[in-house]
């Protein structure tokens, strides 16, 4: 036991040697350009090295001038509220179905995982073809001039990418449900409903935060899928907040310092909901 406590800490000595490397990368390429990028914000600039010192101009120009910022926050805010509905209760629902022990479990598990290895500019473009395809042959509409069928082709697509992710997530929560306690909940003649809201879904908490989580991060800066899919047409009425600060930064001359107080802005609105949901279900699973 003493052997182990000295060893112990004679590999404690090192542990700075290896744990710099690490430190020193994530400072240069992370930190000092977040650091830098929030200096920027307060700038006019073209480069680095020519910047023009504004003070908050840039963010009163993001919010007043430019009404399609505050549009695309409202567009973005509305499709991570219905995305994150809609694709936790899908995997959920398909993790219920395949945790009962039904043929072919394992191949609807990889099938349904399939499209999150595909990239979101490939699924954003597989979509287009898809949703174009059908619509302008079933009712001759196109996507890219209806806000509602961009919306919708959207979030039909960040389903069909996250759904299987989430899916696995569920099962291994509901593999981890004790089997003693749903087999005591079967002798005391407990429905299928009550079991499933009194014991499985408190049981699978940790889960759901996880996927709530990911779903609300994915879904809220989301770009590869809204460019390739819509593009922000029409008239950029389905431009997200990833999209309009690029849009902003790299199309519009002398407008380098509002993208970049919009990416300052779209960092602190994500930091603030992303810590708000962890709070709200993790204290949900300590009430469990």
């Amino acid at each position: 036991m003493e052997k182990s406590i000295k060893k112990r800490g004679s590999l404690g000595k090192y542990f700075p040697v290896f744990v710099l490397p690490t430190l020193l990368a994530f400072a240069l390429f992370f930190i000092v350009p977040f650091l830098m990028g929030i200096g920027l914000s307060f700038t006019k600039f073209t480069t680095i090295t020519n910047a023009k010192w504004v003070g908050i101009e840039n963010y009163v120009k993001a919010f007043t001038t430019d009404g399609e910022f505050l549009h695309a926050l409202g567009f973005t805010s509305l499709f991570t509220i219905v995305s994150i509905i809609t694709v936790n209760v899908f995997a959920f629902s398909l993790a219920l179905a395949l945790t009962m022990g039904l043929k072919g479990t394992n191949l609807f598990r990889s099938v349904f995982f399939m499209p999150n290895l595909i990239g979101g500019i490939v699924l954003g473009y597989i979509w287009n073809l898809l949703i174009n395809g059908v619509l302008q042959k079933l009712v001759g509409v196109d996507i890219s001039f209806k806000t509602e069928y961009g919306f919708w082709g959207l979030v039909i697509l960040t389903n069909w990418q996250l759904i299987g992710y989430m899916m696995i997530i569920y099962i291994a929560g509901l593999q981890n449900i004790p089997g003693d306690l749903l087999e005591a909940a079967a002798i005391d003649g407990a429905s299928p409903a009550r079991v499933l809201f009194k014991i499985k879904i408190p049981m699978v908490m940790p889960s759901i935060t996880i996927c709530m989580f990911l779903t609300l991060t994915n879904t809220f800066k989301m770009f590869d899928q809204n460019l390739a899919l819509t593009a922000g047409a029409p008239a950029r009425s389905t431009e997200m907040l990833a999209l309009n600060i690029y849009n902003t930064f790299y199309g519009r001359t002398g407008w380098q310092g509002v993208g970049q107080a919009k990416a300052v802005v779209f960092f602190v609105i994500v930091a603030i909901i992303a810590f708000a949901q962890l709070k709200a279900t993790t204290r949900k699973e300590t009430e469990q």
